[in-house]
């Protein structure tokens, strides 16, 4: 078998071991390591491997990773976001929907913060499920916006998602940070939109606070909105601003922010050992797999690209002559197709090395692509049947809320992610602004 067989191989491999619940450290690794072997390089893929796990651990980037974490750890286990969604929904709750507004509002300042989809979306879920069933929420209403709100934690920066695709792509992930702000306030928009003009239509759906509740001060709402906003607002501001005017790299905003945290927690006195503990966990277990995952994409990675895997089906794509659109949409469409059925880590190391040089080759932006790849992978997070975002609503949901009923509340939301996706790809200005201000 020539070695380009050998890497289509591979690359079925690695789809076939981890639906088949494989971790998927071990099936890159394990592959990486077979088809090293299987290709005749017996010798001097270890070599490889060693000197593509030192050239990985030697990434200025990949520090910020635990930072970012630790700092959406701080801020969810100090109870900041607890306080801003009382005082939003206070805020919001006469509107009708006001409540899934909320949801969706904070889900979007909690992005700026965490970085990650499952700290988003237990914090939101835990405060803003109870409340909505309480209220007489639809339950697939209340369900969709909290599983779309948690899905902006791994798009919005600082997104680990863009750290892990600044240096797989050869792309400055300070630029991919300023990329991705507006796609995730498009996306957020899109959602809030959605929920009033639901509301309005059918007002059952999401019915206002009574006014006896709403009977409060408009001086003392305002009070409690400076208080428990502009800390969490100045802390991205404090990260992102950094990045974009050039004050900071990366890893130093995220030491930056990580401290800020702390600062935030330490003011809502709500920082003690117990937190800090706790931060430091979630911190070392979500790093730790995120690593582990990473060391074993550098050994598939580098074997893949040896035996001419990524030339090979870069070239097969370009060959078919569907055009520079056409092939556009035939990529975005396999990682829909991937995203249904295997998580965002393994589709990035997938499509990466394969869909960059293809775009470069047809004219595209790599920077917008790079930012049009992240969009489409929120569309992973909702679609069935591997939906992580719904695994973890139903992890945190009472009884009577059904995964019928949360497969049934993320579908619109699925539809608001492709138009999303289309407006990011119709109007490049959205990516492309903020880099270049830079």
């Amino acid at each position: 078998m020539s070695p380009e067989h050998l890497a289509v191989v591979m690359f079925a491999g690695v789809l076939a071991l981890v639906m088949a619940g494989v971790p998927l450290y071990l099936a890159l690794a394990g592959l990486g390591l077979y088809f090293g072997i299987a290709g005749g390089w017996a010798p001097q893929v270890f070599d490889q491997f060693i000197s593509r796990i030192y050239g990985l651990m030697a990434s200025e980037v990949l520090p910020a990773v635990p930072l970012f974490v630790f700092m959406g750890a701080i801020l969810s286990q100090s109870g900041a976001a607890e306080k801003l969604y009382n005082v939003l929904y206070v805020a919001l709750g006469g509107v009708p929907g006001g409540l899934a507004v909320t949801t969706i509002i904070l889900a979007t300042i909690f992005a700026a913060t965490a970085g990650i989809i499952g700290a988003t979306e237990t914090i939101v879920g835990m405060m803003a499920l109870p409340v909505m069933l309480k209220r007489g929420y639809h339950i697939p209403l209340a369900s969709g916006c909290i599983c779309a709100g948690g899905t902006l934690g791994i798009l919005i920066p600082p997104s680990i998602m863009l750290l892990l695709y600044g240096p797989m792509a050869g792309l400055s992930v300070a630029k991919l940070f300023m990329a991705a702000v507006f796609p995730g306030l498009v996306l957020s928009t899109l959602y809030v939109l959605y929920i009033l003009i639901l509301c309005l239509i059918r007002p059952e759906y999401g019915p206002p606070m009574p006014k006896e509740e709403r009977n409060v001060p408009v001086a003392k709402i305002l009070r409690d909105l400076s208080i428990y906003t502009v800390p969490p607002l100045f802390l991205i501001f404090a990260v992102l601003g950094s990045i974009l005017l050039g004050i900071a790299s990366p890893t130093e905003a995220a030491s930056v922010g990580a401290f800020g945290a702390v600062l935030v927690a330490l003011g809502y006195r709500a920082f003690n050992l117990r937190v800090l503990y706790d931060s430091a966990i979630q911190t070392l277990k979500v790093t730790s797999m995120i690593m582990f995952v990473a060391v074993g994409a550098t050994m598939f990675s580098g074997v893949f690209m040896g035996l001419g895997g990524a030339k090979f089906i870069g070239n097969f794509i370009v060959g078919l002559s569907l055009g520079k659109w056409g092939t556009l949409a035939m990529m975005m469409t396999v990682v829909v197709i991937l995203g249904m059925f295997i998580d965002w880590i393994s589709i990035l190391f997938i499509v990466i090395p394969i869909f960059t040089p293809v775009a470069v080759h047809l004219g595209f932006n790599p920077l917008w692509f790079a930012t049009v790849i992240c969009t489409n992978l929120q569309i992973s997070f909702l679609s069935p049947p591997f939906a992580y975002s719904m695994f973890y609503l139903k992890g945190i949901a009472p009884p009577e809320v059904t995964m019928g009923q949360i497969y049934k509340g993320v579908f619109p939301f699925i539809g608001l992610q492709v138009v999303g996706l289309f407006l990011v790809i119709l109007f490049p200005g959205l990516v492309l602004w903020l880099p270049s201000l830079m």
